[in-house]
């Protein structure tokens, strides 16, 4: 919220409703002005503009877990790992952890004792050694720097195009959502 804090305090008649919500929600057929996804799942027919930088996922473990087992070397290894799944509404069933090395592409299936919907628990999770995690890099390093955490598999895990604000462009935008827009466009 750092980006909108100047623009709120600046026009104090500007209000912004933030929902959240992990599935991929029609922002037309619900009535949303916008939404915010990565770049890849912004439809083709959306406006889309850049809220952040890059992103890389991180595939990390606790110190304690890796005792007893191997660090996997390729994304196949991963197969004889506790996996710390995710499950998306929008995608059914639990989500493939994708690699890229080299311009080769994996989706992996993994398998374990947990599933969660979202990040923060699967990263928990994690700290607590039971089992890897695939989350984003922003969310480890921290935890990697101070050796709670452990990353494997990094060479596997490329960059790809970070958040997007998106929104119908059949839209006729008012001054306070060009406003909002601006406030929040990524500046390199």
């Amino acid at each position: 919220m750092p980006k909108l804090a100047p623009l709120l305090r600046e026009y104090p008649d500007i209000k912004v409703e933030i929902m959240i919500d992990y599935g991929l929600t029609d922002i037309v057929a619900e009535r949303f002005d916008a939404g915010v996804r990565n770049g890849e799942q912004v439809g083709k027919d959306m406006i889309a503009v850049r809220i952040g930088p890059d992103m890389r996922m991180a595939v990390v473990g606790a110190p304690s877990y890796f005792r007893k087992r191997a660090d996997p070397k390729t994304p196949q290894d991963l197969i004889g790992h506790n996996c710390i799944n995710l499950r998306l509404p929008t995608r059914g069933g639990l989500y493939a952890w994708e690699f890229e090395k080299n311009g080769r592409e994996l989706r992996v299936r993994v398998e374990g004792q947990l599933v969660f919907n979202g990040a923060t628990h699967m990263l928990n999770a994690a700290l607590a050694g039971l089992g890897l995690a695939y989350v984003p890099e922003s969310m480890t390093q921290g935890h990697v720097a101070k050796g709670r955490l452990k990353r494997v598999l990094e060479d596997w895990c490329a960059p790809y195009s970070g958040y997007h604000l998106f929104y119908p462009s059949r839209r006729q935008a008012t001054p306070a959502f060009a406003l909002l827009v601006d406030a929040l466009r990524y500046r390199t």
